[in-house]
């Protein structure tokens, strides 16, 4: 019997092709877009989880008083150790870790490099595997080095190197040969590896190794490590933080204990949380986004089912009339629901095949593969179709199976006109749902472009950047900013500067606490720190509003100089910056005379408010790491870039020319909001299609049912205009209603995004006009086309259509 319903169903589909592709079509590309973007989620919320003992490791991180005072996601060196040691009844092991960047050389391959410092536990704490080596020696012996399997392959071509060399440049510009004692095998996500700030790290170092590259995880003042620890079972978090409170108490300077809150997150939450949640919030934006999509294919699916269903309300009569039973009708309904449901299902799995790599690309992201999910994942494509069926079928194999012969075969009922009714109120929920997902990405568009086209209070046109080699002495300061006045002299470039961060990614610049000579250390300002030459303002055309960026030539007083920025100099009890000039201020443990004041401009993401930030001059902490070039433009950019890489070699031998434009800073700050608009934006589209699919099958059921009133208006003298705008009235009713109900929603809902953000758009009445406008126009267009190629059609063959 089921082989038969299955062959009826089938006989059904191909009766009916535009409408069984339409309802196919529509329902396959919502469960799509929801299988990639429940791929994108599940990969998120997998980030960690993989780890040994994932269950009871955190990473300590600090609340500062003042945000400016410290990192966030680092802690006290000592801390977790000191855990360790002293209290094993709480933490059974610990990690310590301290990133850094250098150049990587092996022969003519030179590569800048992300690298970690850590303690010998990582093998054993978090069960990461080696493809070679011993994990019990490979971190002990001196200048030894542990690498990935990528970078294996990278600098050898293959992962059997152990034994292998590698040079690591310091920070003075000498190179030092590592042995390769072990090759990390391919790793699941987490953020130990490829952590937050630094991503991929390919280098792993003992702490034997860190004086090289000036790092320590070690001392209780210093807060510049990455701290994990491992509770035992039962611990109790918060037993840990109270413990660490008192360590700091104990051990740490006042500024430090005074100022600092440590406390654990769990490492399987750390992901979600970092960065004020970014993570969980496009989480959730992107699930509700992927469920109101799969719940307006759904509604397609449902409505054109049941309008079809119902057009068969005669051949329901007849089989009546035969002897039919009333649950032979129902089994065959529900078997032709479920089973269109299945192929939908079936063509999404392959869909999904196909797209989900260029999903991956267009979010940034790699998804997870179709046969990468555990077995227990196949219950869904199992399950959701027989869902879906059922939903759908539900009305036809109850509702018009159980009418009376006589209804049938007359072809209505109340309950019929009443399921109509129904459906319509669906149509308008889709038209409200795509509504609001095209003003928000409109909006969500405009914020992204505040981002990248507003006032930043910089320039960032034309210019590039990119780390030089190090060499942190008085002679190699003095050697990079004679080699960045080089590259100014060239015709292809106006200015050149050196600095230890760039605009875009100051967020992870150091901190400083400033206040004014005579006050009290107590009142000091926490502030951002940036070390630069005095040609940075220019080449950024940072407005100096008072006095100068340091002195227009480098001499030997400028380490006692500083400039700040208008936030530092109200914050010091400046209204007028020009008071600041000459005034003495002190932070770091010196004294700065103050030679300018700089507008404020922004140098980390837009959700928080500028920060006071005071430059110092590269000369008073013989520190560097970027060069920052602004090429002229009107000329061939390529060809500028060009000439600047072969002066790079000139002047650098063997010190790759790694160039980036400060846009590609700025997507590493915004790659969140980026990713949530190129998502929504697919989203949008997928959300309109699917939404003009279902009106179109809507319409056409429409216009179907009423062919033969169409012809009889055509002959009393109905002219093909005057029955075009009979089925706009109707329709556009369904659309005003489902756009006019979109605009408080989306208005709602995006003015809550909106508000994480210090600086934002202001939400103006144009996205509404345009998402209703075309949503409106599209839909007017799809009902004209429709009913015109229908009152176009010889009233003859319409009054014989039934």
């Amino acid at each position: 019997m089921l082989k038969n319903y299955i062959k009826i169903a089938w006989r059904n589909l191909w009766r009916h092709g535009g409408f069984s592709l339409i309802n196919i079509g529509g329902l396959s590309v919502g469960i799509v877009f929801t299988l990639l973007i429940g791929a994108y989620v599940w990969d998120e919320l997998r980030v960690n989880r993989d780890l040994k003992n994932a269950d009871d490791q955190y990473i300590i991180l600090s609340k500062w008083k003042t945000p400016n005072m410290g990192l966030e996601f680092t802690s006290v060196a000592q801390l977790s150790k000191a855990l360790k040691e002293e209290y094993p009844g709480l933490v059974v092991n610990s990690y310590n870790s301290t990133p850094a960047f250098t150049i990587v050389s092996n022969g003519n391959n030179h590569f800048r490099e992300g690298l970690q410092f850590g303690d010998s536990t990582m093998l054993n704490m978090f069960g990461f595997k080696l493809l070679h080596g011993d994990p019990r020696t490979v971190f002990r012996a001196p200048a030894t080095v542990l690498v990935t399997s990528r970078a294996a392959i990278k600098y050898f071509g293959k992962t059997a190197v152990i034994g292998q060399s590698l040079s690591f440049e310091d920070f003075k510009g000498h190179k030092k040969d590592f042995m390769i004692t072990g090759v990390l095998a391919e790793q699941p996500e987490n953020t130990v590896t490829k952590t937050e700030l630094y991503h991929d790290v390919d280098f792993f170092f003992s702490t034997l190794d860190s004086k090289y590259l000036r790092r320590s995880a070690e001392g209780w003042n210093n807060t510049s490590v990455v701290d994990y620890v491992q509770l035992r079972k039962g611990a109790k978090p918060a037993a840990v933080e109270s413990v660490m409170r008192d360590l700091l108490r104990k051990n740490a300077s006042p500024d430090i204990y005074h100022n600092l809150v440590p406390y654990l997150m769990p490492l399987k939450k750390y992901h979600l949380q970092v960065n004020n949640g970014l993570v969980n919030k496009m989480i959730w934006t992107l699930s509700c986004i992927a469920f109101f999509v799969l719940a307006m294919a759904v509604i397609n699916f449902v409505n054109i089912y049941i309008g079809r269903s119902a057009s068969r309300m005669k051949e329901i009569g007849v089989r009546k009339v035969m002897g039919g039973m009333r649950k032979q009708l129902i089994y065959q309904f529900l078997t032709e629901a479920v089973f269109m449901a299945m192929l939908a299902t079936a063509l999404a799995l392959i869909i999904y095949i196909v797209v989900s790599p260029y999903f991956g690309d267009l979010i940034g992201k790699e998804i997870t593969g179709l046969f990468s999910f555990p077995v227990y994942f196949i219950i869904i494509p199992v399950l959701f179709p027989l869902l879906v069926g059922l939903v759908a079928g539900i009305y036809p194999a109850l509702i018009l199976s159980g009418l009376k012969s006589i209804d049938s075969l007359k072809g209505g009922s109340k309950t019929v006109e009443h399921s109509v009714l129904s459906r319509k109120v669906l149509v308008a929920f889709q038209f409200t749902t795509a509504a609001v997902v095209f003003i928000s990405v409109i909006i969500i568009s405009e914020q992204v472009n505040l981002f990248f086209k507003g006032d930043l209070g910089y320039n960032k046109d034309f210019v590039i950047y990119a780390q030089v080699p190090r060499d942190w002495s008085p002679k190699g300061v003095e050697k990079m900013e004679a080699m960045a006045r080089q590259f100014a002299r060239m015709p292809q470039v106006s200015n050149a500067s050196i600095s230890w961060e760039i605009p875009a990614n100051i967020d992870w610049e150091m901190e400083a606490s400033v206040y004014r000579q005579g006050d009290n250390p107590s009142q000091a300002v926490a502030s951002k720190h940036l070390t630069d030459d005095n040609q940075f303002a220019q080449t950024y055309n940072i407005p100096v509003i008072a006095g100068t960026f340091f002195k227009p030539i480098v001499t030997e007083d400028d380490s006692s100089q500083a400039v700040i920025n208008e936030t530092e100099a109200k914050a010091l009890g400046w209204k007028n910056p020009q008071n600041a000039v000459g005034q003495n201020v002190t932070g770091m443990g010196d004294v700065f005379t103050i030679t300018g004041v700089v507008s404020d401009f922004h140098f980390g993401s837009m959700q928080e408010r500028i920060q006071p930030l005071i430059f110092t001059n590269v000369n008073y902490s013989k520190s560097y790491r970027y060069m920052s070039f602004k090429l002229r433009g009107g000329g061939d950019l390529i060809k500028n870039i060009g000439a600047v890489q072969a002066k790079w070699n000139e002047l650098m031998p063997g010190e790759p020319f790694a160039w980036s434009f400060i846009d590609d800073a700025l997507k590493k700050i915004y790659s969140g909001e980026i990713r949530l608009k190129q998502a929504a934006t697919v989203a949008a589209v997928l959300a309109f299609v699917i939404v003009l699919l279902g009106f179109l099958g809507l319409v056409s059921l429409n216009i179907q049912k009423r062919t033969k009133e169409i012809g009889i208006r055509k002959v009393l003298g109905s002219p093909i205009a005057g029955i075009i705008s009979l089925f706009l009235k109707e329709f556009l009713v369904i659309i005003g209603v489902g756009c006019f109900a979109a605009c408080p929603l989306a208005y709602m809902i995006m003015d809550k995004w909106l508000s994480d953000y210090a600086y934002r758009i202001s939400i103006s009445i144009f996205p509404f006009i345009i998402s209703m406008g075309a949503i409106t126009l599209i839909a007017t267009l799809l009902i004209i086309m429709q009913t015109a190629r229908a009152a176009g059609v010889n009233p003859i063959k319409s009054l014989r259509s039934e």
